[in-house]
This record gives structure tokens, sequence and C-alpha cells, in this order.
């Protein structure tokens, strides 16, 4: 018996799969941001809502701020004597 590639190997080795325990496979689930598909991998869920990934997120986008809480920052720069990139 000659078997073509791993696959064959592995399910001559251990037989099939059980039937009806594992969940249903998606190989073309959607991931949406904002309602708009930004990625398609394969997952249990057809479809996947996200909030945040790297398209919109500010770190990997440069529109990254500073929130100033109650004067911190400035406290901050004053003190070590920092131009702020706002002025």
């Amino acid at each position: 018996m000659v078997l073509d590639n791993l696959y064959e190997i592995h399910i001559f080795k251990i037989g099939t799969m059980k039937k009806e325990i594992h969940p249903k496979w998606y190989a073309q689930a959607n991931v949406l941001c904002n309602g708009e598909t930004v990625l398609t991998l394969g997952s249990t869920k057809s479809e996947l809502n996200i909030d945040v990934w790297s398209g919109n997120h500010p770190f990997y986008t440069g529109s990254q701020k500073i929130v100033d809480a109650e004067g911190r920052v400035e406290k901050f720069n004053r003190k070590y004597k920092i131009k702020s990139n706002q002025d």
C-alpha cells in the first residue's frame, strides 16, 4: 500500500474522526469590524465581530494620542523640561 501524503498516513494510523463530536468548521469565516469585512479565516463560527484590529488601532495607524488626566502630562513635561508636540 502506497500512501501519497501525511494526511493519509495519519488517517490510516488512527482511523477516521468520530462523528458528531466536532463543531462545524467554516473555512471562509468573515471577521467584521464596524460592519466591514477585514479578514477571512477558518473558524468554528461563520462570522466574527471585533471592535479593534490592527487597521484601526491607534498604535498601528500612528494616530495614538496621549490622554491627559488632570494635567499630569503637562506637569511631567514641565518637570523634565520637555517641549510638547502640540504647541
